[in-house]
């Protein structure tokens, strides 16, 4: 009986040892995930901004609101509403737009800014893209390439530019995307570009190459060229690890942990993730060393989130 005892509890052990992801419910652990990071952040400072990008259906499960999702966030950001889908300064298709714009409109109804990126740069789709989502009461950025990695000639000015102080997200007419820093000579180079720019919210990236801003170097962005004040956000994956960043492991291009998976074909050097993982969530927040820590220290007034839909690949894959 003893015998019979032992190997019952070694089947049950090698049972749950051998769980698959067939019994992973892919988008409630985005969900945690999200909100695991909001509760980590605002014990530092209350009025941190989370703003997760695309992903939209996580606002729902069964057709049910998720409040604790809708209550851990400040807005949600989402890209090719109107244009850029299937390619950049194309319209996006009705049937996918009608798709995407449902959930945007829910957000919205709960009270949460809707951040818009359309990739367009026809001076007609531009306009067209901008006088879109103002009707639906969104904020958004045209983008006239998908590097983001520049500040567009047109419009000349910010869309409703204004000299109010944006204390907070919802106050914000308006906002810059510019995460890949690529075409500034240096951090002050980037610094001194965008202080002469009136946008209500910057988003950016932690680093310019791999030399992290500091504190000091991100208060000189909070101030707009009329003297108002404005949000600055600060980037970053949690649903790849990218192979440029600080944390990575040369090791990890031989023997990879078992958390990380196969390269983006679309975006070389940057990697799926089993994103519910402890070790990977680790690495972006909860340690003194952590990617959300390094943000709070810098100074930033929230993050942006991205591959917030990496649940797709899970659920068409595994």
């Amino acid at each position: 009986m003893k015998f019979a005892h032992i190997k019952t509890i070694l089947l049950l052990l090698i049972l749950i040892s051998c769980k698959n992801n067939d019994d992973i419910d892919y988008r409630e652990e985005m969900r945690d995930f999200v909100i695991s990071i909001s509760n980590y952040t605002k014990q530092f400072n209350p009025n941190f901004i989370i703003i997760p990008q695309n992903g939209q259906e996580l606002i729902l499960d069964e057709g049910i609101l998720q409040y604790n999702y809708i209550h851990a966030i400040d807005g949600t950001g989402r890209e090719d509403l109107f244009y850029g889908y299937y390619g950049d300064d194309l319209p996006t298709p009705t049937e996918d737009k009608e798709f995407m714009l449902d959930y945007c409109i829910k957000f919205r109804d709960n009270n949460k800014v809707v951040m818009v990126i359309d990739y367009c740069y026809t001076k007609a789709k531009v306009d067209s893209s901008y006088n879109i989502n103002q009707q639906y009461h969104f904020i958004s950025f045209a983008a006239d390439h998908r590097e983001l990695n520049n500040i567009p000639t047109y419009p000349p000015n910010p869309i409703n530019e204004n000299s109010d102080n944006i204390n907070q997200l919802s106050e914000a007419k308006n906002f810059l995307y510019l995460i890949n820093s690529e075409n500034f000579n240096s951090k002050q180079d980037f610094i001194n570009t965008v202080s002469q720019t009136n946008y209500d919210i910057i988003i950016m990236d932690l680093f310019h190459n791999d030399e992290q801003y500091t504190k000091t170097e991100i208060k000189q962005l909070k101030t707009k060229k009329n003297g108002g004040k404005r949000l600055v956000i600060c980037y970053v994956s949690i649903g790849e690890a990218e192979d440029y960043r600080y944390y990575w492991n040369n090791i990890w291009n031989i023997f990879k942990p078992s958390w990380l998976l196969k390269e983006n074909p679309d975006w070389p050097g940057n990697y799926i993730v089993k994103y519910w993982d402890k070790d990977w969530q680790k690495i972006i927040y909860g340690k003194d060393n952590s990617y959300v820590k390094k943000i709070l220290e810098a100074g930033f007034d929230g993050v942006y989130m991205d591959i917030i839909d990496a649940f797709y690949y899970f659920e068409e894959n595994e």
